[in-house]
């Protein structure tokens, strides 16, 4: 696994700058790593991350692990928490990871030479062992592994508005194939509708 510095340097390049919930993307990275006994950032699509938040914390947890969206081994579960699920495609065993309560409170002690709680954040977050840092939880899954997953060239066209859905997303309803839009399950409306 590339060292701390190589992987917050490689976050900073991408994110145009580091912050601390980057630092914090990356050591649950290299966190992952260990307790799943993964060799990270992967060059294979062994691990799936399901993050709680957009932004840069999913930055930092991309560089870290290898996991991205565009490659399918990350989703982006928008719950507005700086968390995220590490899941070994292989074992099925799932992780899920999140600062501690007391995290933010205990990084000035490690980073004295800071001069706001920001700098204090990026620095000790840096510094804080992991067991002081973060909280790791055996979990779960609600959705099997296997659906979230789907399987490659598995397409379907819904009956009503005509557009492809890929990635077994469809719904079934008294026979007809649904997206999901068509389903009701939209994240959108049509203007003027």
């Amino acid at each position: 696994m590339a060292s701390l510095e190589e992987l917050l340097a490689a976050t900073a390049a991408r994110h145009s700058h580091l912050c601390p919930r980057q630092v914090l993307g990356v050591r649950m990275g290299r966190l992952a790593a260990q307790v799943l006994q993964l060799d990270l950032p992967q060059r294979d699509k062994r691990l799936l991350t399901i993050v709680e938040t957009d932004g840069c914390f999913t930055d930092g947890i991309a560089v870290s692990t290898g996991c991205w969206v565009g490659r399918r081994t990350m989703r982006v579960e928008d719950l507005g928490r700086v968390a995220a699920t590490f899941v070994d495609t292989a074992t099925r065993q799932s992780v899920r990871m999140a600062p501690r309560d007391e995290a933010r409170v205990l990084a000035p002690n490690y980073a004295p030479e800071a001069d706001n709680a920001w700098e204090a954040y990026l620095i000790g977050y840096q510094r804080m062992p992991d067991e002081e840092l973060l909280s790791v939880q055996e979990v779960q899954l609600l959705e099997s592994i296997d659906s979230i997953i789907s399987r490659p060239d598995v397409r379907a066209t819904c009956q009503v508005c005509g557009e492809e859905i890929i990635n077994e997303r469809e719904i079934v309803r008294d026979g007809i194939t649904l997206c999901k839009h068509c389903a009701g399950q939209s994240y959108y409306r049509a203007s003027g509708v």
